[in-house]
């Protein structure tokens, strides 16, 4: 019952939307992020300490309060026009969008390996998909909706945007499959993973637990490493930022790799995130999971 209702408010937002300019759905986007960040105490207590533990010894608490605020109105701009395009087809989405740093990805492509694709949860990250989907089949690995309804909506967005889906459950036999073919594979790597899940790299000088399977996949098929984020322009646009393929000196056993891979991304969108602070998505509890030697510190003091 309750997922049928969650799906018919999905579907009378998406016919609302649809009746607005896009203009005023990114307007009415960001007063939703403005009145979330008053409201949600919650979710903005998570913020601003996420904030202090990044910029603490940088920004004034003035300046920590107006990024907390961005990264609330961009999400809710970004949702909003998420539901706008839902309507729009591939090649009016794609007028929107500017590429910088095409070069990288084809240049990528042609090693025949495979490209894995990594970007973070910063500007609108379900639309870099249809660009570089032009170049290469795309797979997107991704987490499941708990709403079974709503769930093949956005797999029915995504793929008319050129991404293919692989979930999390099944990934890694899809996932080297696809890069055995030659195709790209995108995982965003910046969210909180389980202690025993993860592995801890360094993220704004504070371990943070993260998915080893970037640099799994990326040992195991020699498959470059590219950075990709979709930021918000000018206008209502877009400008898709394809960065050269991430250089790592490996050396060692395969779990020391993984972590230097891991370490290497991170610190790729860390100064991502670092140049546009207000795009990235502050009220994620990223620093939740915590490494067992500070537990053990713990006990050995308390």
């Amino acid at each position: 019952m309750r997922t049928r209702a969650e799906y018919l408010a999905f579907l009378a937002l998406k016919s609302f939307f649809f009746l607005l300019p896009r203009s005023w759905c990114l307007a009415l986007g960001r007063s939703l992020g403005t009145l979330a960040f008053h409201l949600d105490g919650h979710h903005r207590g998570i913020a601003l300490r996420n904030l202090r533990t990044a910029f603490g010894a940088e920004k004034r608490p003035t300046e920590l309060r107006a990024i907390a605020k961005a990264s609330f109105q961009h999400f809710g701009q970004v949702m909003t026009d998420i539901f706008k395009l839902f309507h729009f087809d591939p090649s009016r989405i794609q007028e929107l969008v500017a590429v910088e740093g095409w070069e990288n990805l084809t240049n990528a492509i042609a090693l025949g390996k495979g490209v894995l694709v990594f970007s973070a949860h910063i500007g609108n990250w379900e639309l870099g998909a249809l660009m570089i989907s032009r170049a290469v089949k795309l797979n997107a690995v991704a987490r499941a909706l708990d709403n079974r309804l709503i769930e093949e909506e956005l797999v029915r967005f995504r793929r008319r945007m050129g991404a293919h889906v692989i979930y999390k459950q099944q990934a890694s036999r899809k996932v080297l499959q696809a890069l055995k073919n030659g195709e790209a594979v995108a995982i965003l790597v910046d969210q909180n993973v389980l202690r025993v899940q993860a592995v801890f790299v360094d993220f704004f000088g504070r371990p943070a637990g993260t998915t080893p399977a970037l640099g799994t996949f990326s040992l195991r098929t020699g498959a470059p490493l590219i950075p990709s984020y979709c930021l918000p322009a000018a206008s209502g646009r877009y400008r898709l930022k394809i960065l050269p393929a991430a250089s790592i000196v490996l050396g060692g056993d395969a779990e020391t790799n993984v972590l230097k891979i891991t370490q290497t991304c991170t610190k790729i969108i860390e100064n991502e995130i670092r140049e546009n602070p207000g795009f990235w998505l502050w009220f994620h509890d990223r620093w939740r999971s915590r490494p067992k030697e500070e537990y053990d510190h713990q006990d050995q003091t308390s």
